[in-house]
C-alpha cells in the first residue's frame, strides 16, 4: 500500500527483462468494484498502515468517482489469524466489535473490502456477522486473477498440472521462514516445502538465482 509506486518505478521492465512487472493488490480490487452491482457505499477493513496510506481512497476516487469509502483499522485481526484463531468466541468478539464500528459509521454499506491478505481466512466469521446483503471483496483473489491474465497475455502461463504435495513452489520471506512454513501449512494443503529468508538489501540479487 505504501511502497508500490516506488518499487514499480525502480523495477520497470528493461531490455534485459521486458516481462518484469510488479503487481499491487489495490488497483485490481478497485477495478473489480467498478464491475459489480453496488450502491456506491464501500467499506474497507484493513491494517492501520493500509488505512493510514489512503491508497484505496485514492484509487477509488480515480476509478469509481462518486463512490464513498468508509475505512476502519482492525489491528487485532492479523495476530488472531497468525495464531490460528480462525473461528472461536474470541475471534468472533473482535471481528464483531470492528464490524459494528464500520456499520455505525455508514449503515448503507453494501460492499466490504477485506483489505489484508490475512482477512479472507476469517471470511466465514465476517460473512456471518455482515449478513447476505453485504458483498465481501477479496483483494488476493482479484490480484491472482490479474496475474493469470498477465501471464496469459505474455504467453508465460504454466498449464502443467501438479499433484498435491509435490514441491512446486518456492517462497521467499524477509524474516521467520520456519514460522511462515508452519502457518502456511496450516491453511494451504499444497505442500509448502521451501521457504527462504532473503535480507531486504539482497532482494534483487537473490531473486535472480
Amino acid at each position: 500500500a505504501k511502497a508500490l509506486r516506488t518499487i514499480q518505478q525502480r523495477y520497470l521492465p528493461s531490455s534485459d527483462d521486458p516481462t518484469r512487472r510488479v503487481l499491487g493488490v489495490i488497483r485490481p480490487t478497485v477495478e473489480h468494484l467498478a464491475g459489480i452491482d453496488t450502491n456506491g457505499h464501500i467499506g474497507i477493513v484493513a491494517t492501520p498502515g493500509t488505512i493510514a496510506s489512503h491508497s484505496y481512497d485514492i484509487e477509488i476516487a480515480k476509478m469509481c468517482p462518486g463512490y464513498r469509502l468508509t475505512s476502519h483499522a482492525c489491528p487485532m485481526w492479523v495476530p488472531l489469524v497468525e495464531n490460528g484463531q480462525l473461528d472461536n468466541p474470541g475471534t468472533d468478539y473482535f471481528v464483531r466489535k470492528d464490524l459494528d464500528a464500520v456499520m455505525r459509521e455508514d449503515e448503507e454499506i453494501d460492499t466490504l473490502i477485506l483489505g489484508c491478505t490475512h482477512y479472507p481466512l476469517i471470511r466465514n466469521t465476517i460473512g456471518r456477522i455482515m449478513g447476505d446483503r453485504v458483498t465481501l471483496v477479496n483483494p488476493a483473489y482479484e490480484t491472482a486473477r490479474e496475474l493469470k491474465e498477465l501471464l496469459q497475455e505474455k504467453d508465460l502461463l504454466n498449464d502443467e498440472t501438479h499433484r498435491l504435495g509435490e514441491e512446486q513452489y518456492r517462497f521467499f520471506v524477509s524474516d521467520g521462514a520456519e514460522k511462515f512454513k508452519i502457518f502456511a501449512n496450516s491453511i494451504i494443503k499444497y505442500g509448502i516445502l521451501s521457504a527462504k529468508v532473503v535480507p531486504i538489501e539482497d532482494y534483487q540479487g537473490q531473486f535472480c538465482e
